[in-house]
């Protein structure tokens, strides 16, 4: 999934958002543009849970893209 994210500057950035993914799904990988303003996820993670660890280190998501819908929460339709 596609993340755009506002207020991303510096490495710091990149390190933070990174960790607040990984909390999630150790296993995750995360590409973060911060020149872009936006934020690729790979793993299991769900859109919600992305964007409010996100958003508590201090960055706004203004938009979630590609998400994938699930139909219980345990498999991806």
């Amino acid at each position: 999934m596609k993340l755009i994210v506002e207020g991303m500057t510096c490495g710091h950035c990149v390190r933070a958002i990174t960790k607040a993914i990984q909390s999630l799904d150790a296993n995750a990988t995360v590409q973060v543009d911060v020149a872009g303003g936006s934020v690729i996820i790979k793993g299991g993670v769900d859109a919600g849970l992305a964007t409010a660890a996100i958003e508590s280190e201090g960055y706004r998501v203004v938009s979630v893209q590609d998400a994938p819908k699930a139909c219980c929460g345990t498999c991806q339709a």
